[in-house]
C-alpha cells in the first residue's frame, strides 16, 4: 500500500484552516499524517474534548455493512484530530484488513490479553495514523468464547483489561461480529455508547428486538446502563419502496435512538472494504464518505449536550 499523503487542500480541511494560513505554518506540496499531527499540536486545533468514550457496533443480524462504517468511523474521528483506538472483535478480522493489515501476521490478539492476562498495552499496534491505534483479530479468536466460560468475572474480562490503556484515548472503538456470546457481553459491558447499524428492510427489526431486550437484560441483572443507543441506516437506497417503508417503521418504532441521517449506498464505501481501505482514504469526496462525517457531527454534538446536562445536574445538586 501506497504511503498516505495528503494535497494541501485536503490538509487544510482536515485542520479546519485556510489554505495560506497552512502554507504560513508549513508549506509543502504533501503532507503525511505526521505533518499533519504535528501542525495540529502546533497550531493548537486539538478538537473539544469528550472525555474518553468506549463506543461498540453491533447487530446480532449480519450484512449490514457494520465493519467497513465502523473503521471509517474510527478513521475519521482520528484524522479529526481525537485519539483512537479501534478494537477488532471478530475472529474474521475484517476491521483489521479494512486498516490495512491482515490479522494473521501479528501473533497476538484480544484472546491473549482476556484469557492469557496479556497486558493490554502489549497487543495494541500502530495504523497509518499517528493518533489511531488498533487491537488486531484472526482466526485464533474464534476459540475465546469458550476459552471465557469457566472463567470467575469472565463478563468483566474486556473492562477491565482496559483500564491500563483507556486515559490514553478519546474514542475506544469495538467492532463486533454479527452474534451473541461472552465476547460481545463483554464488549456490552465495557461499552458506554452502542452504534447499531441496520439496514431499511424489515428483517433489521428482528435483529433490533433481540439487542433491545439483550441491552434491558444487562440493565436489570448486571446492573450496566448505556449512555446512548444510536440506530443508524446503513446502505439505504431511496428508490426501493421497500427500503422508505422499512425507514418510516423505523423511525415510529426507535424514534428516540433513530439518527436524523441515513448513511446512503454508495458503490465507492464497497470499493474501499474490499481494497482494506477506510472510505475516507479511498474516496474522501464520495457521499458515503460525507454521510459517515454527518454521523460523526451528530454523535458529537449528542454527547456534548449530554455532557454538558449532566455537568449542570452536579452543579445544580452540589
Amino acid at each position: 500500500m501506497e504511503p498516505l499523503r495528503y494535497s494541501p487542500r485536503e490538509t487544510a480541511d482536515l485542520l479546519g484552516i485556510q489554505l495560506k494560513a497552512l502554507v504560513g505554518a508549513l508549506k509543502k506540496d504533501q503532507y503525511s499524517p505526521e505533518d499533519v499531527w504535528e501542525l495540529r499540536g502546533k497550531l493548537q486545533l486539538e478538537p473539544p474534548s469528550v472525555g474518553t468514550r468506549k463506543q461498540l457496533f453491533l447487530n446480532f443480524k449480519g450484512g449490514t455493512g457494520k465493519t467497513s462504517l465502523s473503521t471509517s468511523y474510527a478513521w475519521r474521528l482520528a484524522e479529526m484530530g481525537y485519539g483512537v483506538l479501534l478494537v477488532d472483535l471478530d475472529s474474521q478480522g475484517h476491521a483489521t484488513k479494512c486498516l490495512g493489515f491482515e490479522g494473521e501476521d501479528f501473533q497476538r490478539t484480544l484472546l491473549d490479553v482476556l484469557v492469557k492476562k496479556t497486558p493490554i498495552s502489549q497487543v495494541i499496534q500502530k495504523s497509518h495514523l499517528p493518533n489511531l491505534e488498533f487491537i488486531p483479530s484472526n482466526l485464533t479468536m474464534s476459540t475465546v468464547d469458550l476459552a471465557l466460560m469457566p472463567m470467575a468475572g469472565r463478563e468483566f474480562k474486556l473492562k477491565n483489561a482496559l483500564k491500563e490503556v483507556e486515559a490514553h484515548y478519546d474514542f475506544i472503538i469495538f467492532d463486533a461480529p454479527p452474534s451473541f456470546g461472552l465476547l460481545n457481553l463483554n464488549a456490552l459491558m465495557a461499552a458506554d455508547d452502542l452504534l447499531v447499524p441496520v439496514l431499511a428492510d424489515f428483517l433489521s427489526f428482528h435483529g433490533l428486538k433481540l439487542l433491545f431486550e439483550t441491552v434491558q437484560s444487562l440493565e436489570d441483572d448486571l446492573g450496566h446502563v448505556l449512555d446512548h443507543v444510536f440506530i443508524v441506516v446503513n446502505s439505504y437506497n431511496a428508490t426501493f419502496k421497500l427500503s422508505k417503508e422499512a425507514l418510516s417503521a423505523l423511525q415510529e418504532h426507535y424514534p428516540e435512538y433513530l439518527m436524523p441521517q441515513v448513511v446512503r449506498q454508495c458503490t465507492r464505501f464497497a470499493q474501499a472494504s474490499s481494497e482494506g481501505m477506510p472510505i475516507f482514504r479511498f474516496d474522501r469526496d464520495s457521499k458515503g464518505a460525507g454521510d459517515v462525517q454527518v454521523l460523526i457531527d451528530e454523535v458529537l454534538k449528542r454527547l456534548a449536550a449530554s455532557a454538558q446536562k449532566k455537568s449542570a445536574a452536579q452543579a445544580k445538586s452540589a
